[in-house]
């Protein structure tokens, strides 16, 4: 399994499924941070949008996800406000620019873009920027890992683990899986010859009927991770439990906030209803983050389902393993 979206870009970009044959077969994984968003939560990001005086800032990514048929991009189109941002240290200046507003940015992402989103909270509070929140949707890697290990169901045989992730986070943090679960993990980075060696160690431990963590990705990802990084994490957010589409609630799997930067918690300045939306029954995104089938095998996959007029995130999500597959006509 390849755990990150963007190596399921790249291994489709690249071709790489192709070459492979019968002998073994790459499956997608949990690692598109907008993909295990759950209903309920883009539920509440909808909800916002829809207040006056409200500006959603957002990874582009977020605008075309539907929950019950609705996206940002359709509430903008009825009066809503969304900029689309490429850190959210860009919305501390839409914030600055728009001080009648209130600017939430959708906290969406695991470890990679956890940090940025820290910091935007502590530049908030150093620059005595007052209309600037951020709704909390981010997610860990680690604990949906050891779900998957101990699915039977699923039966992965071994791990491509994330590049950019593992370069804040390190090598420890996964050491579980080799050493609890016995299966083999190789952290990755995203060129062709990365991609190649990580398979291939993998499929030397599998032969060998061995079990370790390697790393393939070194230049990148040392064994530490970014101590920096963690510390600004760990400044402003604590674990909790988190709600992933296609999981359920995952203990200790999210990030929210810290009392004492709570005041730029979007759900306490706002009063945001309770929603529990079940996803659209048509549509099989969380039985293709947790790799229990391919994009081709959902019978809505390119005919109800495209990029135009997606039932689910993994179709608009540049991580998105149904983007991968319906960009690169894969099958």
């Amino acid at each position: 399994m390849e755990v990150c979206g963007t190596h399921t870009m790249a291994i489709a970009r690249m071709g790489i499924r192709s070459l492979l044959g019968n002998k073994i077969r790459l499956i997608s994984g949990p690692g598109c941070p907008v993909c295990v968003t759950s209903e309920s939560d883009i539920a509440r990001a909808l909800y916002l949008a829809g207040l006056n005086n409200v500006i959603i800032t957002t990874f582009g990514d977020m605008l075309r996800v539907p929950s019950n048929g609705v996206s940002l991009q359709d509430i903008n189109s009825e009066g809503g406000r969304t900029e689309v941002v490429f850190s959210p240290v860009d919305a501390l200046e839409i914030a600055k620019q728009n001080e009648d507003s209130q600017i939430v940015f959708l906290g969406v992402g695991f470890e990679t873009t956890s940090p940025t989103i820290a910091a935007s909270a502590i530049l908030a509070r150093e620059q005595n920027i007052h209309n600037f929140s951020i709704l909390p949707m981010m997610k860990t890697v680690t604990p949906a890992l050891k779900f998957l290990c101990e699915q039977p169901d699923i039966a992965i045989d071994g791990f491509i683990l994330p590049g950019h992730v593992s370069a804040i986070i390190g090598e420890e943090p996964y050491i579980f899986i080799s050493d609890d679960y016995n299966l083999p993990c190789v952290i990755a980075g995203f060129e062709p010859e990365d991609v190649a060696d990580t398979i291939l160690r993998l499929t030397k431990m599998a032969i060998s009927g061995s079990a370790n963590l390697e790393n393939s990705y070194s230049r990148a990802v040392k064994a530490e991770g970014n101590p920096k990084a963690k510390a600004i994490v760990n400044k402003v957010f604590r674990t909790a439990d988190a709600e992933w589409r296609g999981i359920g609630s995952l203990p200790d799997s999210g990030l929210a906030f810290k009392d004492k930067f709570s005041e730029f918690n979007a759900s306490n300045r706002f009063t945001i209803p309770h929603f529990d939306i079940k996803p659209d029954p048509r549509c099989r995104c969380g039985e293709v983050i947790l790799g229990k089938i391919i994009p081709p095998e959902c019978p809505q996959f390119g005919l109800k389902c495209t990029p135009t007029k997606p039932l689910g995130p993994c179709m608009v999500s540049s991580e998105g393993a149904c983007a991968a597959y319906f960009k690169y006509r894969m099958i």
